[in-house]
């Protein structure tokens, strides 16, 4: 079998490697191999929390619902319900920064929903 040298094509892809490796601290950005396990550990922990995100936004949208209603006397639970059954679509997101930004109109979809 013949001797392959792949000088070239080595050095291209540590390079890469070390590029996307740049502002990590120490070692973890100046060498190949220690670059590479910290590069394939922080991809992996970015694909997951792109997930994550999503979950943590709706869980908090949800807490500053029901903190909302609770200054009006009602469960969050209680108020979805009552606002589905007036046939109100509004989303979490949507229904979140009324309770935050405009408490006036967020009453009135308390009133609606009781």
């Amino acid at each position: 079998m013949p001797r392959v040298k792949r000088g070239n094509v080595l050095q291209k892809r540590h390079k890469k490697i070390l590029k996307y490796a740049k502002g990590f601290r120490g070692s973890k950005s100046r060498l190949f191999i220690a670059a590479n396990q910290a590069l394939m550990q922080a991809w992996k922990n970015a694909y997951r929390d792109r997930r994550k995100r999503k979950r943590d936004f709706r869980s908090l949208w949800i807490t500053r619902i029901n903190a909302a209603c609770r200054i009006h006397g009602l469960s969050y639970s209680r108020f979805m319900n009552g606002l589905s059954k007036a046939g109100i679509n509004l989303n979490r997101k949507a229904l979140a920064e009324l309770a935050a930004c405009d408490t006036e109109a967020f009453g009135k979809l308390i009133s609606l929903a009781k």
